[in-house]
């Protein structure tokens, strides 16, 4: 391929990554990067910093995959110490993103966190405080879902409660303990969905959290905005996550019908996290920032 060909390519957002027709793939959750087909990308080649965030302390939820591995290398490459919590089933994702941290030159701390207990949303909070002694940014990334082909019929209260818990509680508590922590000019960056504003049958369960989001975000931000205390979120739409193969049955053509024509990439959805936590962000609160690849949001 000639050079200013593949340079083309690279600037036109339909044809940076392979549209979908991806091979038919299911894992048991919460799924893991390596068995994926193809691997994501996180920006592991690809992202430059620039001095965005240098020296902040920051705290991510989810960030051993997917979208919360991407930011963590992102916030990593901008100058960001990063705290972020994972499951224990994912040790191993979780081990790439300290190595990817700290090749960045930064300090990376691994922390498992099952954010539906109280408990342990408090002992996150409290590490990243002994860590750093305070919280710059805190992302509240992690999340649940399970497609239910028969809708409302096939969610159980089990699944129901889940969901609401790792969405919805996690974050409540994690915003309440983070918020004596995070200084002026701190933020707060919360991950709701093109499902909180075009909610499918079989997610409903999960679409209902993301709605939540987004009113909790515009609320809160309100409620802080007097302590120099940001809060925002980002409304992704298809990502290529550990989550997909892992919660949904069908995957080749995910995402194929949005405007751009595929998935996005975590790579792409971690430049507006950036965004927001920096301080060239300082006007811009109660916003929400969709990433949806052409599909309209309000």
């Amino acid at each position: 391929m000639h050079k200013d060909q593949h340079q083309q390519e690279q600037r036109d957002p339909t044809t940076r990554y392979p549209r979908p027709e991806f091979p038919q793939q299911d894992q048991p959750h919460p799924g893991r990067t390596d068995r994926m087909d193809p691997r994501p990308d996180h920006g592991e080649s690809s992202y430059e910093g620039h001095g965005l965030l240098r020296d902040k302390r920051t705290v991510i939820t989810g960030g051993d995959s997917g979208i919360g591995r991407a930011v963590a290398v992102a916030f990593a490459r901008e100058g960001a110490d990063v705290l972020f919590s994972h499951l224990d089933e994912e040790k191993d994702d979780a081990r790439e993103t300290v190595r990817l941290v700290e090749e960045a030159g930064r300090r990376a701390v691994a922390v498992s966190c099952d954010n539906r207990e109280e408990s342990e949303c408090r002992s996150l909070v409290d590490r990243a405080v002994r860590e750093f002694g305070r919280i710059d940014v805190l992302v509240n990334n992690a999340a649940y879902q399970m497609v239910q082909s028969e809708g409302i019929e096939g969610i159980s209260t089990e699944q129901f409660d889940r969901v609401l818990r790792t969405n919805l509680y996690g974050m409540f508590w994690l915003c309440k303990m983070a918020l004596p922590h995070i200084p002026a000019g701190g933020s707060i960056i919360n991950t709701t969905s093109v499902q909180a504003y075009q909610p499918s049958p079989q997610l409903l369960d999960y679409a209902t959290t993301k709605g939540g989001i987004v009113t909790f975000t515009q609320g809160l931000a309100q409620g802080v905005a007097d302590r120099g205390i940001r809060v925002n979120a980002v409304a992704p739409g298809p990502v290529w996550t550990p989550l997909i193969p892992s919660t949904m049955p069908e995957t080749s053509q995910f995402g194929a019908d949005t405007p751009l024509g595929r998935a996005a990439q975590p790579a792409e959805m971690a430049p507006a996290y950036v965004f927001l936590a920096s301080p060239q962000a300082s006007y811009i609160t109660a916003e929400v920032v969709n990433a949806t690849g052409g599909t309209p949001l309000p």
